[in-house]
């Protein structure tokens, strides 16, 4: 069972899996007071999931820009910062490596 600390009002605003000096009260994880601070917990956990994906996302469309500006001749590879420049060449050399695999691969409706 969690141990919580609550405000002034009698909100809970802390939730731990131990007893501390300022989190002594034990309540039943179904206990319909903690439940609202479980519902915020899991919109946040829902927020950071889209955000992560979004993020991985965003990472392609900068990849995506980086290689138009160098292809148009904009911006050079060797402008970037060496660590970048590694990164973005280490990104293309794993997805032609995926792209290769994914070519080996057979559908069902595929003959070999």
């Amino acid at each position: 069972m969690p141990y919580i600390t609550r405000d002034t009002s009698g909100n809970i605003i802390a939730l731990y899996g131990e007893q501390r000096p300022d989190a002594t009260e034990e309540l039943p994880i179904e206990h319909p007071d903690l439940q609202p601070l479980l519902d915020q917990l899991r919109l946040a956990r829902q927020a950071k999931d889209q955000l992560s994906s979004l993020d991985t996302n965003m990472v392609r469309v900068i990849e995506d820009l980086v290689d138009v500006l160098i292809e148009k001749k904009v911006i050079l590879a060797t402008d970037l910062p060496h660590a970048a420049q590694e990164k973005l060449l280490g990104r293309q050399r794993l997805r032609q490596k995926m792209t290769a695999l994914d070519d080996l691969m057979v559908g069902e409706d595929d003959i070999i």
